[in-house]
């Protein structure tokens, strides 16, 4: 007969065994939202920006709410039994899939995410999601997991999750995957630097004007995970996607100070309506 202490190893053995396994059980290709957003995400200007038609998204819910439901039953030791790719894919992928649920609770009757909120709560505070094993809102996703200090210490996040409104950063017509999510982040970084409705150098006035996103998260341009020192160091870095004069290109990527303005964030539904 095995001594307590025996089964006990045994258990644990198994558990290891157990856990990875369920983490690995997850589709870690999104391909329900993969194909929903191939259906429905209109690409705009070269994929500078894009559009989403929430009205086909509405007749797909049952399809949307069947991804929803499967990113709702990972659990969190699950989840903690993911590499950092697939964790950051995962919270990626969930953020806008729930924004555009929370969307379509509404639809068609509203003109910009902020009419979901109230006097005393955004929209980005509702509690609406379940997701590993707790009840978040959009900013739990965003700024408590996504931002968290020390998990990816990754500024292109931003330009990845969308707030469905046409001044965010556009969504991308494919879902985040972590064995190409580095690629991903990068190509979604020069996309939106170089629309220049939201970002651009301006060289009459030898400023950057850019989007309010670099002033409401200019601590995770300036900590960045690849050491990044200022707002202005990091957009002197994209001088490529910001300028159109090479000669002001070549003198913009060794600047490490320059005057940057921030342009009004436009609100309004990235509805591609009929």
């Amino acid at each position: 007969m095995k001594t307590v202490i025996q089964r006990r190893l045994i258990l644990a053995s198994c558990l290891l065994w157990v856990l990875p396994a369920r983490a690995q059980s997850f589709d870690h290709q999104h391909a329900a939202w993969a194909a929903l957003l191939k259906k429905h995400v209109v690409v705009l200007d070269g994929g500078r920006a894009s559009q989403l038609r929430y009205a086909g998204f509405a007749s797909d819910r049952a399809a949307l709410t069947s991804y929803l439901a499967a990113l709702s039953a990972v659990s969190k030791a699950s989840f903690d039994a993911f590499s950092k790719p697939q964790q950051m894919a995962f919270l990626l992928n969930a953020y806008n899939a729930f924004t555009v649920e929370l969307i379509l609770t509404r639809y068609p009757k509203l003109a910009s995410i902020k009419e979901l909120g109230s006097l005393i709560q955004s929209p980005w505070k509702q509690k609406f999601i379940p997701l590993l094993g707790k009840q978040l809102s959009l900013d739990g996703i965003e700024q408590d997991m996504l931002r968290e200090r020390g998990r990816f210490d990754d500024p292109r996040l931003h330009f990845a999750v969308n707030c469905a409104s046409i001044g965010c950063p556009p969504l991308r017509e494919e879902a985040f995957v972590a064995e190409r999510l580095d690629a991903q982040l990068d190509e979604q970084a020069r996309r939106f630097l170089s629309d220049r409705s939201r970002n651009r150098w301006n060289g009459e006035q030898q400023r950057f004007e850019v989007s309010k996103i670099f002033d409401w998260y200019a601590d995770d341009f300036k900590l960045g995970h690849r050491g990044i020192g200022s707002v202005g160091t990091y957009l002197a870095r994209h001088a490529d996607q910001l300028a159109d004069v090479p000669a002001e290109r070549e003198r913009l990527r060794g600047q490490t100070v320059a005057k940057i303005s921030y342009l009004d964030y436009d609100w309004k539904l990235n509805d591609a309506r009929p």
